[in-house]
Order: structure tokens, then sequence, then C-alpha cells
């Protein structure tokens, strides 16, 4: 049997470039079409519509969302520096304090250059921040083995989803043949009743239309005769089977199979006129109702 993928999936990964280091994970669930939420931070410039292509590339349906989240790591940053601009600055601006205060009669303590240095932006760490093209670089690389494990997940969901539902078929085809057996057996009652029916048109038919009472007697007819349903109940059988075993993304075809199979169980028990026969049929809507719960979350 081919490859289905199933909607649900989960991957996680971290990695490192130094100075940077990020984790990430991608998730999804099951949705009409294919929704991609990115969680990226927006001074990647360029990371994000790369991501969605990927994912776009690799999955067709599913609400997917991924988050990545990357920290700088200042002790593997490189060596201090020191911002000559902003020492003057910060000496500019203490000088400008301590004379304000003499003239106040204030006596302020010493600096310390401990003090001076603890100031924001005296001190730079290692590279640029804005030198993000070597860590942009390395996150698209490191990006394909996570949609890679993502994939996988999703396809092994998806056998597991395939073998279920080839259980369901199994019962539904079972159930099936057991209807056809039983619309076998009650031929002769039903034919019994379709002649009472036709004596008690006929006794009844004066001066009436031939046209109208061959109308009345053909919907007779037809209302007890479920061979139609069966037949089609078997067809979507086979063709639910097809689609398992071509693989892919069938899970809208599927979807709409599972409305023609209600479809037929329904008007099987609005015609089966017995209570075994309807028995049947309120067995079959029950297990096509567990495996339309499943093709749901199909790809």
């Amino acid at each position: 049997m081919a490859t289905i993928r199933s909607m649900t999936g989960f991957a996680s990964g971290r990695g490192e470039h130094a100075p940077w280091s990020w984790a990430w994970e991608v998730r999804s669930v099951n949705a009409r079409g294919l929704d991609l939420r990115l969680r990226v931070p927006d001074w990647l410039e360029g990371l994000e519509p790369a991501l969605r292509d990927m994912l776009a590339r690799a999955v067709t349906r599913g609400n997917v969302t991924l988050s990545l989240r990357v920290t700088r790591n200042e002790s593997a940053a490189g060596a201090l520096t020191l911002n000559r601009a902003a020492l003057d600055g910060a000496l500019e601006a203490l000088a400008g304090i301590e004379a304000e205060a003499m003239e106040r009669g204030i006596t302020l303590a010493p600096s310390r250059a401990a003090d001076l240095l603890a100031l924001r932006g005296v001190l730079d760490a290692g590279a640029e921040p804005d030198d993000t093209a070597p860590l942009i670089a390395e996150l698209r690389a490191q990006f394909a083995p996570l949609v890679s494990a993502f994939v996988r997940m999703r396809e092994s969901e998806g056998t597991a989803l395939a073998t279920v539902m080839d259980d369901h078929l199994n019962e539904i085809a079972a159930l099936t043949g057991r209807a056809a057996e039983l619309a076998e057996l009650r031929k002769d009652a039903m034919a019994d009743t379709l002649r009472t029916n036709l004596a008690r048109v006929l006794d009844n038919a004066d001066g009436a239309d031939p046209d109208r009472v061959a109308q009345e007697l053909a919907m007779l007819a037809v209302k007890s005769d479920v061979t139609e349903e069966i037949d089609r109940l078997q067809a979507h059988v086979a063709a639910a089977r097809d689609l398992l075993a071509a693989g892919g993304a069938v899970g809208r075809k599927l979807d709409f199979l599972m409305q023609e199979f209600n479809r037929e169980a329904n008007t099987l028990c609005s015609k089966a006129q017995a209570g075994d026969l309807t028995a049947v049929g309120l067995d079959l809507k029950a297990v096509i109702d567990r495996m339309r719960e499943q093709v749901q979350n199909i790809e």
C-alpha cells in the first residue's frame, strides 16, 4: 500500500552557529486547506519567505505552525571592545553632573571605571548585531532535516490511519454483503407485497389515468428495491481502496466519497421495510461515521 499522510505531525530541533543558538519546532493539525503560520524573528530578513516556501513544497494540507527562537551567546561572542564614542559621551555627561553638584555645594562619591563600563553601549561584544547573513544561511540549511522529520511523522501517522480505514472498509463490505443477502431473501415477500398493492390500486383504478396508474406501480417497485444502493456501496468500497493504494494527497477525494457512502446507507435504511435490513443499514451508518472521522485527518 502506498504512503498516505496524516495532517497531524510534529518535529523539533536545536542548533548553533557561534555566537548564535536556536530552537525551533513545527507542528500541524487538520484543516480544510493549507494554513502556514510562522513565528520567525523579523530581524532575520528574508528567512521567513524561504522557510514558508520549503514548507509549502513539503505539505499540501493542514494547519502548520513553525516557531523559531534565536538567542545570542555573549560568552562566545568574542572579545570585548571599547566604544570610544559612547565612553566620550559618558565622561562628558559625568563632568557636567560633577560641575553642577559643586555649584550647589554637593559632594559626590568618586566615580569608578567599573561604573562607566557598566553603562549601556560603552563595551561592545563580538560581531556586529546586523551581521546575520551567515546565521540565515545556516538556518536555511538546518531547516531541511527538520521538515523531513516532520513529513516522516505525518507519513507514520498516515500509515496507521490507512490500517484503521482498511478495517472499516472490510466491515462496510461485510455489512453490504449481508444487506445483499437479506434483500435476496425478502424478494418473495416483497413480490407478495407488490401484488397486494397492485390489486389495491387496480380495485380503485376505475376511471383513472392508465399512465398515472403505471407511474404509481413503478414507484412502489422502486421504493422496495435496494439493489442500486448495494451496488453503489460496493463500488464505493472499491474506489476507497484504490485511493488508499494510490497514496498521496487523497484526503479531499476520500472525504467526498464518505458523503456518498452516507447517502447510500441513508437510502438503504429508508427503503428497507424490514427490521433486519434496517439494522444492517444503521450498522453501516455507524461504521461510515467512524471512518469519516479518520478521513478528516488525511492530507
